[in-house]
């Protein structure tokens, strides 16, 4: 049965060779057109969600703040100032929180003087940026990973109050030029430092006080030495599971409100910027890009159908005393609109095939471009994922049957 169906279709393609190859072009651009559509778009959205995520990696940032009501007696308007034992109060009663770190921040002067025989040993290279006392923690909730040769801050450097520094790859690069800078000697506000790693680039798209890349890196127990700190400028929280974000939120309000008598819903008293809340958004916009791209996609195929469709509709005209004989010697009727059936689909994805191969060619030479420079820092890479394969194989079938 399904070798005289192919004897059929393939004797229809000769006989109308013209027609034929121009219904699967149109369904191979159509098809062409939904997966490069849909790629793209997906790899629109997984750079926006990596780009946040490079910023803060699921991690809620508390601040002190002012009270807004009445609490125990006491006014509202009280400012509220965090320390860093807030960490080990909020770690030791909140068991949902995963990892956390004090946040010390201020704008310094790094410097680097060459060695005494390298060529430009007489000169001094400095810049401004943001410097911020941390602790290890910070390295995964801000996806700052080194490069390879060097370091993030380790628990050795907090309890040593170690002058060691971690450097964004543009504020290093500013510093010491094509000098590696791992293990070199760095002034920060004339007080010398260890250079013990330079972070990775990164795509970045939400900042704090300025891009990961231009960031100086210390312990927080040396910062607070340093510059005699009273209070933190905020502390960073990771939950152990996403999800409970807004029972770690409740809790981070009931036990700072318990320590500094504010009333814990007084959303006032602190300020908590959430990027775990900025990720679900980010991926209902993806969603919303990839469903209005697929959506485009989907009617430049439709189009084909109707090629499609047209070329049925010539087929049974042109073949209609061939139905009458098979009708009189007792071919069934679900058969001949099966006959029919399988020719259109046959066509839908022999165009889709080609279109699929198509697609997966530009998309690898696309891939082959730096994602971190240029255009693509943030466009992304397209994917074809399995979900986009099953989607354009959908619609196929979709068209060929109502073809």
């Amino acid at each position: 049965m399904w070798l005289e169906l192919l004897k059929e279709f393939f004797h229809d393609l000769r006989a109308h060779r013209t027609r034929a190859i121009l219904t699967l072009v149109a369904i191979t651009w159509g098809t062409i057109s939904v997966v490069l559509l849909l790629s793209f778009g997906e790899g629109l959205g997984n750079q926006l969600l990596n780009g946040l995520m490079n910023a803060g990696n699921r991690i809620m940032i508390v601040y002190g703040g002012e009270t807004g009501l009445l609490y125990e007696g006491l006014p509202k308007g009280r400012e509220i100032g965090l320390k860093e034992e807030d960490v080990d109060v909020l770690r030791r009663a909140i068991p949902a929180i995963e990892m956390i770190s004090p946040q010390y921040r201020r704008g310094v002067t790094l410097t680097y003087q060459p060695e005494a025989d390298h060529p430009l040993a007489d000169k001094k290279n400095s810049a401004n940026t943001e410097c911020e006392g941390v602790n290890p923690g910070f390295e995964e909730m801000r996806r700052m990973y080194p490069t390879d040769g060097g370091r993030f801050l380790n628990e050795y450097d907090v309890s040593q109050e170690r002058r060691v520094i971690f450097l964004g790859p543009e504020i290093a690069k500013d510093i010491f030029g094509a000098v590696n800078p791992v293990g070199k000697q760095l002034l920060v506000d004339n007080i010398p430092f260890i250079v013990v790693g330079i972070m990775q680039s990164k795509i970045q798209t939400s900042m704090n006080n300025g891009p990961d890349s231009r960031r100086a890196i210390i312990p927080y127990s040396t910062f607070r030495t340093m510059y005699g700190n009273q209070y933190v400028n905020s502390i960073v929280i990771r939950p152990n599971n996403p999800n409970a974000q807004e029972i770690v939120k409740s809790e981070i309000y009931r036990v700072l409100g318990r320590k500094y008598h504010f009333d814990p819903k007084d959303e006032r008293a602190l300020g908590i910027g959430d990027f775990i809340e900025a990720e679900k958004i980010s991926r209902k916009v993806a969603l919303g890009v990839t469903i209005f791209l697929g959506a485009v996609g989907f009617l430049t195929l439709l189009i084909a159908g109707v090629g499609v469709a047209n070329v049925m509709y010539v087929v049974v005209k042109e073949r209609t005393k061939e139905i009458g004989i098979k009708r009189a010697i007792g071919a069934k009727k679900i058969h001949i609109l099966f006959q029919f059936i399988f020719e259109a689909l046959l066509i839908s994805f022999i165009g889709g095939a080609v279109g699929i191969l198509f697609s997966w060619g530009v998309i690898s030479i696309v891939r082959l471009l730096p994602a971190n420079s240029g255009p693509m820092q943030f466009f992304g890479h397209p994917v074809i994922s399995p979900g986009i394969m099953f989607t354009t194989a959908g619609i196929l079938a979709f068209i060929g049957i109502a073809a």
